[in-house]
């Protein structure tokens, strides 16, 4: 009996000793960096204090420069314990950089994302839209505006566009982990419509390495003119007389309306000096081009300038010379283009621009056998394709 109680004390030590240690305790913290808000004020306003904040600025001197912080970028903190044990900073989907603890120290570095560069066929195939068709395929709606640019000569994707038309390209993918991150490069296109016909253009570098785009036969896929100063656009008022809803009275309208939100790009539609870059009263903030040949136009009720855009300075076709908008006597965000010839206004909708120069005579060879395998992989049939045609 005397050995009882040296065995309850035995099994009171067993006991004590076998509790599980308690769980370390964890806090995750996402924030997004505000406007007006630097790096380390974002860190302050998660709650981690001055010396910690102290130390991601330092772990990441010379890794990340803190003025390249933009509005919206993602950052991470995980707390062990209430100290920092890592932080991470997201820019994109391939920027991101982390500072993680080392002992006493910490240290930062960028991290190191794998990314692969494919070249894939894409195909759409439009009952409503190019923008629909492109998620319908299973595709970012970025490829929409890639086309756009790529047949912006040819095709308005807003006013040209029908049911059945189909729509290729032989473009560039960077992939992570199986994730598209961006188009690169459109290689090669074609696009199929009731209203436009056949078009197909190829991508080629010229010797002094500029890329430009061509037809199969070398001749160029550029004009002098776009057929638009927006890459989508709805034409909401054409050109000729029309009642104006706010002077209540009919009036000449010499251009286009086109329905633009506040801020959407508008680009140049040919090369040319810029004459007027100023408000106007009623027409707003305007910017007007000379080209050559007797053209001019004009693009009224922006609410932003290019950068460089002033008068006297030289643009470039496609160049983005302002941001639509709403000021003058607007009836609502739109941008208002007019085009003149010889001084006489004219219908930008009904001009038919020559192309620019073909490709040289010499570069013709080459050319062709670039495009000879492009135009294969342009024309392949998709597996899903043949079955359904099965």
């Amino acid at each position: 009996m005397k050995a009882a109680p040296a065995l309850l004390c035995l099994a009171l030590l067993l006991a004590v000793t076998a509790a599980p240690a308690a769980p370390t305790r964890y806090t995750v913290k996402n924030r997004r960096i505000e406007p007006n808000q630097p790096l380390a004020v974002a860190l302050q306003g998660a709650g981690l204090p001055p010396e910690q904040v102290g130390a991601v600025v330092a772990a990441l001197e010379g890794v990340f420069d803190f003025r390249k912080s933009r509005v919206g970028d993602q950052f991470r903190l995980v707390l062990r314990e209430g100290e920092l044990d890592f932080f991470g900073y997201r820019q994109s989907a391939v920027d991101e950089w982390q500072v993680r603890r080392d002992g006493e120290r910490y240290v930062g570095s960028k991290r190191t994302i794998e990314v692969e560069k494919q070249v894939a066929l894409v195909t759409l195939d439009i009952t409503h839209s190019l923008y629909m068709a492109a998620v319908t395929a299973g595709e970012d709606p970025a490829i929409g505006m890639a086309l756009a640019d790529v047949f912006a000569w040819d095709i308005d994707f807003y006013r040209d566009v029908r049911q059945g038309d189909r729509a290729r390209a032989l473009v560039e993918k960077f992939v992570s982990k199986g994730r598209l991150l961006r188009y690169g490069e459109v290689l090669a296109a074609s696009y199929q419509g009731g209203a436009v016909g056949t078009k197909r253009v190829f991508r080629y570098e010229l010797p002094d390495g500029r890329p430009s785009f061509f037809q199969e036969d070398g001749a160029s896929a550029r004009k002098a003119f776009l057929k638009s100063p927006l890459k989508y656009a709805h034409v909401t008022s054409s050109f000729g007389s029309r009642f104006h809803p706010v002077l209540q009275y009919v009036k000449a309208h010499n251009g286009v309306d086109y329905a633009a939100s506040i801020g959407t790009p508008v680009w140049a539609v040919a090369d040319g000096l810029v004459t007027v870059a100023a408000n106007t009263g009623a027409g707003g903030n305007t910017v007007c081009l000379r080209h050559t040949n007797g053209f001019e136009t004009c693009y009224l009720h922006l609410s932003k300038f290019g950068q460089g855009v002033r008068s006297g300075a030289r643009v470039s076709q496609k160049q983005v010379i302002a941001l639509s908008g709403n000021t003058g006597r607007s009836t609502g965000p739109h941008l208002h283009y007019a085009l003149k010839r010889n001084g006489q206004y004219v219908n930008p909708l009904n001009q038919n621009f020559p192309r620019t120069e073909p490709l040289p005579k010499h570069l013709l060879a080459d050319f062709r056998g670039k495009v000879s395998s492009l135009a294969s992989q342009l024309d392949a049939v998709s597996v899903a394709n043949a079955h359904a045609g099965n």
